[in-house]
């Protein structure tokens, strides 16, 4: 009876589902002996884009009277993937010609049904029962509930406060992480309509393979450090350009572009700043003109890979993207936009740059070799080797399905032991533990904004205004992002857009190719540049500039960024529209 079953639902049902089905037919069949009528049911819920819907509450009435599913005493609900199973015991004969119907129900989303099904089977087998199955699927649209409005408004709270710097941005994370937990367990429990998320859902929501990777990461910086590396990079650089200070600056740019490809950007500033300022004030020059393109650079030098910015890596872990096809994708467009950008500052600093006081080069070039030497050869041999397998492991980590977490914690791990460096000491002062907070409540908010459905209308709107047009998605993506992105932090704008992406390549034709992602990745990273508060770098560079005594105000800074920012966001807008 069972190969009869399966031909009758042939091409009509999921395979999983049937598996189920069959799971419980043939548990019946074995099971019980007396003479009732057995009722198996299964099927899917699904949202608009045909992806399942988990926890959806399903009610299955028998004539108008709710039926109890055996061996349940809770509701029937759906799983991870929206599937749900669950099998009957009826009186004898309760089944013949009656209706049973299925009723859907989860917050934020519309009611379905009861909706009948249609049931297959009702053959008797040796003991005398009546085994009836149905399979059916169901879409579900979402709706606007108050917890909708509440999602929105906290996420909106948590942009302002870190925009206009009210509190610290971890701080707001926070606040805003705690307030949809808070409201979803005091009126979430007494009215559904209210409910966020679950702390369930919140802890899922943490992508632990980002928080493990930036851990990872500087802890190799942080013993990188020791070796004074950086600092003599830069002596070397001044070396190399012997008093040329155009030769200079662009190296300088250089180095700490491809530094920012494979380790944090913020910590390559933090390594070049002084040294900058040091070689700046024996040339007599005004350390802004080094700092402001070094900067841009890191931005710049950061997009080229999965690790070089926060946002690409977040990135990289919701659409399980690889470190080669990061550095496929956008290392060539990068790698344009420094010629560009070294081209671009080399003229607007060009005035400063001529009135440079250069004297004595062969004495300062020997102060420098003095001041900034390499402190433990030992050391930085050992971290250039682990590094070297880290970036290696970053570049076959997907032919291996490794999560870029567990590449770089290989090195982090290897280099902590054989360096034999004070694991308290470097969890204590080199890891940015307020950084990772951040990221793990800033997951939280995210998360509370897409259950709620709040991400899924800001997706229908941009496919709406794209007009279903895949060069117009990949243009509006990238231009809000670049925007958007000079203005406010470019962390929480690169997570809120990460499911809206994910919609949009189900949902345009041609985006299947990923290019959105490429898209979302050169705006939010390279419109950073715009402002001096549209990335941490520039933050971090602005700060340690003021404390030094060379303060740049915001229009300064803008008319210094943002029109290179334009420039090379536009040269990015080409090459995404030529190559996909």
């Amino acid at each position: 009876m069972v190969l009869t079953l399966l031909k009758k639902t042939a091409g009509t049902a999921d395979k999983f589902c049937l598996v189920l089905l069959i799971g419980l037919v043939l548990a019946l069949l074995v099971t019980d002996t007396q003479a009732e009528d057995r009722l198996s049911l299964a099927g899917t819920v699904y949202n608009a884009q045909g992806k399942g819907i988990k926890d959806v509450a399903l009610e299955v009435t028998l004539n108008g009277q709710p039926l109890q599913p055996r061996g349940q005493e809770a509701d029937i609900r759906t799983g991870n993937r929206g599937s749900f199973a669950a099998d009957f015991i009826l009186p004898t004969g309760a089944l013949d010609g009656a209706k049973v119907a299925v009723r859907t129900s989860k917050p934020a989303w519309r009611t379905l049904g009861p909706l009948e099904v249609r049931l297959v089977g009702g053959e008797a087998n040796e003991a005398g029962h009546q085994l009836f199955y149905a399979m059916k699927n169901f879409t579900l649209e979402r709706q606007v509930a108050p917890a909708f409005w509440l999602a929105t408004l906290i996420l909106l709270l948590v942009y302002l406060i870190i925009a206009l710097e009210w509190l610290h941005r971890t701080l707001a994370a926070l606040l805003g992480a705690t307030l949809m937990l808070f409201i979803s367990y005091t009126l979430g429990v007494y009215d559904s309509a209210y409910f966020i998320l679950s702390f369930e859902d919140a802890m899922h929501a943490m992508d632990m393979n980002v928080v493990f990777l930036l851990l990872a990461m500087m802890i190799i910086v942080g013993v990188i450090k020791k070796t004074g590396m950086f600092q003599w990079l830069a002596y070397k650089s001044y070396a190399l350009a012997r008093g040329n200070v155009f030769i200079l600056a662009v190296l300088f740019m250089w180095i700490t572009a491809v530094i920012s490809a494979f380790l944090d950007n913020v910590t390559t500033m933090l390594l070049m700043i002084p040294v900058t300022i040091e070689i700046a004030l024996t040339l007599k020059v005004n350390p802004m003109t080094f700092l402001i393109p070094e900067v841009f650079a890191s931005n710049v030098g950061g997009t080229a890979t999965l690790i070089g910015d926060p946002p690409n890596i977040l990135i990289g872990s919701y659409a399980n993207l690889s470190f080669g096809q990061f550095v496929i994708n956008l290392a060539g467009i990068c790698f344009i936009c420094m010629i560009v950008t070294a081209v671009y500052y080399a003229f607007w600093y060009k005035k400063e740059y001529l009135e440079a006081e250069v004297k004595d080069v062969q004495s300062t070039i020997g102060y420098l070799r003095e001041e900034y030497r390499i402190t433990d050869p030992k050391l930085m041999t050992l971290c250039l080797v682990l590094l070297g397998l880290t970036i290696f492991l970053f570049v076959i980590h997907g032919m291996l399905h490794m999560p870029p977490s567990v590449a770089a914690l290989t090195g982090a791990m290897f280099l902590l032991v054989l360096s034999r460096v004070d694991i308290v000491e470097m969890l204590e002062h080199e890891v940015e533990w307020p950084t990772l907070v951040f990221f793990m409540a800033l997951f939280i908010v995210i998360a509370g904004a897409e259950e709620t459905g709040l991400i899924q209308f800001i997706a229908e709107g941009v496919r709406n205004a794209s007009g279903g047009s895949l060069t117009t998605a990949i243009i509006m993506v990238l231009w809000v992002s670049a925007i958007a992105s000079a203005f406010i932090d470019n962390i929480p704008f690169t997570a809120t857009m990460l499911p809206v992406i994910a919609f949009l390549n189900q949902t345009i034709p041609g985006a299947e190719s990923g290019v959105l992602w490429w898209s979302l990745a050169l705006g939010a990273c390279l419109g950073g540049n715009g402002t001096m508060i549209g990335a941490s770098a520039n933050v971090v560079t602005v700060g340690m500039a003021e404390k030094a005594g060379y303060q740049i105000s915001f229009l300064a800074y803008l008319k210094a960024c943002f029109v290179p920012m334009l420039i090379t966001v536009t040269l990015c807008m080409i090459y995404l529209l030529l190559a996909y």
